[in-house]
């Protein structure tokens, strides 16, 4: 693989890229000058795949629209461990055995009993579980939306080929820098040729996270970074990281210029539900609705149904007793952590609801660590 690192702006296509040359400031940032852009191994059956996918999003959220009283969106652990250790990340480690398959298609199975309509697959690392093929189809068996959030570190042309068959709809690869370093190995310079795998070989839509805050030494690398998913022809997300007591600083200068000039590039994905994105860059208090625990359920690898990651033991309740009476008082929960919550999915999901059923109980969880995305 062909690359090169240096203090100037990457020369990109203009059809596809936003120009980011007020990037090379005085200060010397590398930037991620060179990377092919491979043809997509299968052209056609790429694009006929994408429409049906986006025909049945589509019908997710119009479903979502007319129904208040089921899942939109789970989040599912089969792996707590994970091959890497990026210092700001609380959701792994590195002693935790991978959950039998049978009882992962029983999880399955109960989301899809609750009515539950995206399943995402999460970690730790999901690639390193050893039946994550057989989960996927799982999902799939049952009408659902398949998604999954990983490092790519194990992703090769064979691997992304047993997604396709699998049937996954969704991926999601965080980037962090360009050069690894103490806080991250997730680095643009080690993971550029599996992104160049997965525009030749994958059927599924990628998205590249990148971040600023909370460590991470040159937040103009989430400039480039997004500028190649965007070259590659991915979608890309920027996220915040937040502080060690879980809770967000406002922005420095140059992050949030960065911040700014990622938000104003075009929005090429479906996701527009992100009011809440100037006041966490901020670290400003939101006012809405969190619909966690009703409308977005996270399933650890114990089985249970948490909130978000960010409050894992609230509710608490195996999935397999987790019941539509449940999901209607969690609707109905205001929750005590939610004006400074920074967990986008849960922002972007609650925001169906966000012009009905005011929320009357109230749970007060405690704050812990994370990270959020914002969708640009």
């Amino acid at each position: 693989m062909s690359q090169q690192f240096q203090s100037a702006p990457a020369p990109v296509r203009t059809d596809t890229a936003p120009s980011v040359a007020s990037s090379a400031t005085a200060a010397s940032v590398p930037v991620f000058k060179t990377g092919r852009v491979p043809a997509p191994k299968y052209p056609v059956r790429r694009r006929w795949k994408a429409a049906t996918r986006r025909i049945r999003e589509l019908a997710t959220v119009g479903h979502a629209l007319l129904s208040k009283n089921h899942p939109v969106m789970a989040q599912i652990v089969p792996a707590r461990f994970c091959n890497l250790s990026c210092t700001y990340c609380n959701e792994y480690d590195k002693v935790s055995e991978p959950t039998p398959l049978p009882e992962m298609l029983r999880r399955i199975d109960e989301l899809a009993r609750l009515g539950t309509s995206i399943i995402t697959i999460s970690g730790g690392e999901p690639l390193t579980h050893p039946e994550l093929d057989e989960v996927i189809a799982r999902i799939r068996h049952h009408g659902r939306i398949a998604g999954m959030i990983t490092n790519g570190y194990l992703l090769m042309p064979d691997r992304i080929e047993r997604l396709n068959r699998a049937g996954l709809d969704h991926m999601q690869i965080s980037i962090d820098n360009i050069m690894p370093d103490e806080t991250s190995k997730k680095s643009l310079k080690v993971l550029d040729r599996k992104l160049e795998m997965l525009r030749e070989y994958a059927d599924f839509h990628v998205n590249i996270n990148s971040v600023v805050g909370g460590g991470i030494s040159n937040p103009q690398d989430a400039i480039t970074i997004g500028r190649r998913a965007i070259e590659l022809g991915f979608t890309s997300t920027i996220g915040i990281i937040h502080d060690g007591d879980g809770q967000l600083k406002p922005l420095g200068g140059e992050e949030r210029r960065v911040w700014a000039e990622m938000r104003g590039w075009k929005k090429t994905n479906y996701s527009k539900f992100n009011k809440f994105q100037e006041a966490i860059a901020n670290a400003e208090p939101n006012d809405w609705r969190c619909r966690a625990g009703a409308r977005y359920l996270y399933v650890c690898e114990d089985g249970l149904v948490h909130y978000c990651s960010q409050k894992r033991g609230f509710p608490g309740i195996p999935v397999a007793e987790y019941t539509k009476a449940d999901i209607k008082r969690e609707y109905i929960t205001e929750k005590g952590c939610a004006p400074h919550c920074t967990v986008s999915c849960v922002h972007q999901i609650s925001y169906i609801d966000h012009w009905r059923s005011p929320q009357t109980r109230s749970n007060h969880p405690g704050v812990s660590e994370g990270l959020v995305n914002i969708e640009l």
